[in-house]
């Protein structure tokens, strides 16, 4: 049986990973994971439950009471958390935070790490997060780190958050919150934030998607596919 192709897109908060590969996986006709969702149900359900999101064994404890699902359907990926769809409720500017701050205990990282290799083994993937290319699928046969500058990561992601509704937020409040994540994520003690050695590194500053998408797949190897 044929091995399943993977493509690891990791990068901060705000560079586009999430748009771009979701479109690369449309324009190569294979799935998409985006594995930050898995994180954000985490901390959406931590927040739910007021549990303690720096304490490992309090998260530990409310991981085995959770039932987290991905599903792939006709509109993408849904993140199905006790039987009920989030996928919408995810993307909220708190969610953001809390998913930040969960991610760095190792429990969880455990826990969905498996889970995101699981799904990876079974099918062609472009994946997308903090840590795939150099954690969760260190031999991934396709890796790219995805960067930008702070200010414009921040403008893309108040854009986001206005188009959800969000409108009480500052272009100097979600500096701070995409700061926050930065540091946040790479600075934990498991599968930091970090460029692989043997990933493709593209600045999205100033560049558009279609820009983005072109030196990705300018990157791809046919013969591999």
């Amino acid at each position: 049986m044929k091995k399943p192709i993977n493509i690891a897109i990791d990068g901060p908060a705000g560079a586009g990973k999430s748009t771009i590969a979701r479109q690369l996986a449309n324009r190569l006709g294979i799935l998409y994971l985006d594995t930050g969702a898995m994180y954000r149900a985490v901390g959406l359900k931590a927040l739910r439950t007021n549990t303690d999101m720096r304490s490992e064994p309090d998260l530990e404890r409310m991981l085995n009471q959770t039932v987290l699902d991905i599903q792939f359907g006709p509109n993408g990926q849904q993140v199905i958390l006790d039987g009920v769809d989030v996928t919408d409720t995810i993307r909220s500017s708190d969610v953001s935070r809390a998913a930040s701050d969960v991610s760095a205990i190792p429990a969880v990282r455990h826990r969905l790490v498996e889970m995101q290799r699981c799904i990876a083994e079974q099918r062609d993937l472009v994946l997308d997060g903090r840590d795939i290319g150099t954690y969760v699928l260190p031999d991934a046969p396709f890796k790219f780190f995805l960067t930008a500058d702070v200010k414009e990561r921040a403008r893309r992601r108040l854009n986001d958050l206005q188009a959800r509704g969000e409108t009480n937020l500052s272009l100097s409040d979600v500096i701070d919150e995409v700061s926050y994540r930065d540091q946040q994520d790479s600075s934990r003690s498991m599968a930091p934030l970090k460029q692989a050695e043997d990933a493709i590194l593209i600045d999205t500053t100033g560049l558009t998607i279609e820009e983005v998408i072109g030196r990705v797949l300018a990157q791809l190897r046919p013969q591999q596919l």
